[in-house]
């Protein structure tokens, strides 16, 4: 079994910074790419920011410049830095992984349970 547990959402003043992070365990062969969504109430959830295997990275246009993801492949875990935070960045934050457990011929998607990111202005 495989399980994304996420950590480091808060509340924070507009202009703060935030590091979420989120880490993979248990029979895992290999992780693809990694990424954070976010979902605001009322509103689709939506791609913040992903990153490869190898290390490339995209991000949501709005997020460019202000958000950073990296990995660590050594202990399955992947980070979000999040600098000048703005109100419109509130959200229920998920980690997503694309994950190939161990006796499985293919690659699972799997989800964090979430995190709140609260931006007050």
């Amino acid at each position: 079994q495989v399980q994304l547990v996420e950590s480091g959402g808060g509340l924070v003043q507009a202009g703060g910074s935030l590091r979420l992070s989120c880490a993979a365990s248990g029979s895992i062969v290999s992780i693809n790419t990694m990424g954070w969504y976010r979902q605001a109430p009322g509103k689709q959830r939506e791609l913040v920011a992903a990153i490869t295997g190898g290390g490339s990275t995209d991000y949501l246009d709005s997020v460019k410049g202000r958000f950073t993801i990296s990995r660590d492949n050594a202990k399955n875990t992947v980070y979000l830095q999040m600098n000048s935070l703005k109100p419109e960045d509130t959200a229920v934050y998920y980690c997503n992984a694309d994950v190939l457990p161990l006796f499985s011929p293919r690659a699972h998607d799997y989800w964090g349970q979430g995190t709140q990111v609260t931006v007050s202005s």
